[in-house]
């Protein structure tokens, strides 16, 4: 028997399976393609998506026939909701959070509810990231769609409905939304009558670890699975990846290293709103019961991505087999910290800006700058930006004495040494890096029974593979480094500004 785990990014997805020990069987990646209809907009073929999420169970289970799943838990990116029918029929693509359209209704609403009084219901800062402002773009431009979807689902709302479950979201992705009352635990109901959307258009809000259903006899057939295996209530990526960092408790905090780069603290209650607010900082549902989690984002990985696709596109295709060219760029990079500095806001920042009118900038470029300064430079500008939050959080008590590093980025020694050494506190890497996936599969493990409560699971899943302690002396350097950072911005802000709304098209319609 054995727990399958899948996530669903921004970028790719990824299903994995795992025996009752923690032993890693099987794991499968399909990536796919942003797609940009216009200027600003960003959008994901959901087909596409859904097929190569079938592609990966498919594959990994029909790996695993002698050890058949029991389970499968989906964790997945937040925000994202795609039109479906009743007759479970794909309707469209799904808008990202990165996509600028909606920030008219982002505007609208903060006339018409203080930010004070919204946090109190649902605790998110007002920004056009979110579900509901694209919600309300499709309603208005896209009027035809809108009145056909029987359902607008989230990435692990719609897998599970796709297996053949009733349409159902878990409260980390409900808050994604801007319509969840986190006390509640349900739709809000004054949110949905000041935003006009129909609670009937949503799906039902249930607790991560909930048993959604079982996967349909003839999608089973389909995808390798046996008869009866269930589905269950997973959650954000970055709170099934707490869970699979093997944070089970308040206090301990998670740096996720993905498409896009997030701290997520820990806490056993819900944090005071008014210091929250104050300090930028979100809250909500870990998928355990009783946890709450903030996140500390912006883009990371997407920027690496980048990079790569920019300035080592034709080499990409050259490497020999089983070469990965990220570890040929990054034996490029200098030991020491570069002399360059980079404003990572190549889109709309997370917390606590949240800042849409800038875009990237390099400073410091000379014709004796190197590829690998470059790329030295994207990461530790990524780091850098979280220096004003982890500040605030130590005003609320949490001051991690070390972080435990997951996603694709854990996986470079060079990167997590830089952060230890920005930080100063040791970066752990855990032996399985895709922690959303084994947090998912150990979610399915402790729905199951397999596991008596979530302790048992992270101790059979979650082992340590290497620490990453800082240098003093490079620490040292990041320090003053930093300093001068924080003047970059606040010297470029009005020019940027001014340059970004140049670039703004005259309507956001099709």
């Amino acid at each position: 028997m054995s727990l399958l785990g899948i996530d669903v990014g921004t970028s790719g997805c990824k299903a994995a399976a795992f025996l009752e020990n923690g032993e890693r069987l099987a794991s499968a990646y399909r990536e796919y393609a942003t797609s940009h209809p216009r200027e600003g907009w960003a959008e994901l073929d959901s087909r596409e998506v859904w097929n190569c999420v079938r592609d990966t169970i498919a594959e990994v289970s029909g790996r695993v026939t002698q050890h058949p799943v029991r389970a499968l838990c989906v964790s997945s990116m937040g925000e994202a909701m795609t039109p479906v029918s009743k007759d479970r029929q794909i309707l469209g693509p799904c808008i990202l959070s990165s996509d600028t359209r909606g920030m008219e209704y982002v505007e609208a609403l903060a006339r018409q509810i203080p930010q004070e009084a919204f946090f109190r219901i649902n605790p998110n800062i007002f920004g056009r990231q979110y579900s509901l402002p694209k919600l309300l773009w499709r309603r208005e431009y896209q009027p035809a769609l809108y009145a056909q979807a029987h359902k607008f689902l989230l990435w692990g709302d719609l897998a599970a409905f796709m297996l053949g479950c009733d349409p159902v979201t878990s409260y980390s992705h409900a808050n994604r939304t801007l319509l969840f009352d986190i006390c509640r635990e349900d739709w809000s109901d004054p949110l949905l009558l000041l935003t006009g959307i129909e609670r009937a258009k949503l799906p039902l809000p249930m607790p991560s670890g909930a048993v959604a259903g079982t996967v349909c006899e003839r999608v089973a057939g389909e995808l390798n699975l046996p008869k009866g295996v269930l589905v269950v209530v997973g959650g954000h990526d970055q709170c099934c990846g707490s869970l699979g960092a093997g944070v089970y408790e308040a206090g301990k905090a998670v740096c996720g290293i993905g498409t896009f780069e997030c701290i997520t603290p820990t806490y056993d209650h819900l944090p005071d709103a008014a210091a929250m607010l104050r300090h930028g900082l979100n809250i909500e549902h870990h998928v355990l019961p009783g946890l709450f989690v903030s996140f500390i984002y912006n883009q990371g990985g997407s920027l690496v991505r980048w990079f790569r696709d920019t300035f080592a596109r034709a080499e990409r295709k050259l490497l020999p087999a089983g070469e990965d060219i990220y570890d040929a760029l990054a034996r490029e990079m200098p030991p020491e910290p570069t002399r360059l500095f980079t404003l990572p806001y190549f889109e709309i920042t997370g917390p606590p800006g949240f800042i849409a009118d800038a875009s990237g900038v390099i400073v410091g470029l000379k014709t004796s700058t190197t590829r690998g300064e470059i790329l030295k430079s994207i990461m530790e500008s990524v780091t850098f930006y979280f220096a004003e939050s982890l500040y605030a959080l130590k005003e609320l008590g949490v001051n991690p004495s070390e972080f435990v590093a997951t996603g694709g980025g854990a996986k470079s020694d060079q990167w997590l040494q830089l952060k230890a050494d920005i930080c100063g506190v040791p970066f752990v890497r855990p032996r399985i890096t895709e922690a959303s996936v084994l947090g998912a599969a150990i979610l399915a493990g402790i729905a199951t029974g397999v596991f008596r409560h979530p302790a048992e699971g992270v101790g059979q899943f979650v082992k340590p593979d290497k620490v990453f302690e800082p240098d003093p002396i490079r620490h040292q350097i990041y320090q003053q480094k930093l300093e001068a950072y924080r003047e970059l911005f606040p010297l470029l802000k009005d020019f940027l500004a001014k340059l970004e709304k140049g670039d703004q098209k005259p309507s956001q319609q099709q």
